[in-house]
């Protein structure tokens, strides 16, 4: 069984939150330590903010905290509220199901045992446990390389165009580069 980027990024959000307990964790900040989108995370915030897994606070001292305590939410819990499809084979689908075998066809009812003994195996098991050695956890998230911020962007545009004199944010280039085709492009004066 494969899951989407959703439940992966839903899981490592609330795993994140719960070794932060003590504080409001920030969108940004966690979206370095895993090299996840911003945007993405912010409507996934949401989505489990709806759900009741999370709290979150809203402007200049915001931030995100566990809603629920983390061994009151089990990971089978979670997937099922991530993820939108758990059909494995077409005849899962109602209405949709075109299989010519689908009445004397078996797998059906195997694959829908596997799935039920699958989710079973991820509601056995907490948030709570999948943070049990926060240490350790903490010691890796203080090793994700810091993305730069918004500043040391604009800080390193700068200096490239102090240095060489051209605009990296100019969407022609630099003025004496042959545009495509390999002719010079006219000069900027």
């Amino acid at each position: 069984m494969r899951h989407t980027s959703y439940s992966d990024y839903a899981l490592r959000l609330m795993m994140y939150l719960a070794t932060h307990a003590d504080r409001l964790c920030t969108i940004e900040e966690v979206a370095a330590v895993y090299d996840i989108s911003r945007n993405h995370l912010t409507k996934l915030a949401f989505e489990l903010g709806k759900a009741g897994f999370i709290k979150t606070a809203r402007g200049r001292y915001g931030g995100l905290t566990m809603a629920r305590e983390p061994a009151s939410i089990t990971v089978g819990e979670v997937i099922r509220h991530t993820e939108e499809d758990f059909a494995l084979v077409e005849c899962f689908k109602a209405g949709r199901n075109t299989c010519v075998i689908t009445p004397a066809c078996r797998l059906r009812g195997v694959l829908s045992k596997a799935l039920a003994a699958y989710l079973a195996v991820l509601d056995e098991f907490t948030l709570a446990d999948l943070v049990a050695d926060p240490a350790s956890l903490n010691a890796l998230y203080a090793l994700a390389p810091a993305r730069p911020t918004a500043a040391a962007a604009e800080a390193a545009q700068e200096e490239v165009e102090a240095t060489t004199g051209i605009d990296p944010t100019d969407p022609d280039g630099p003025v004496d580069a042959p545009a495509r085709g390999g002719r010079p492009r006219p000069s900027k004066t």
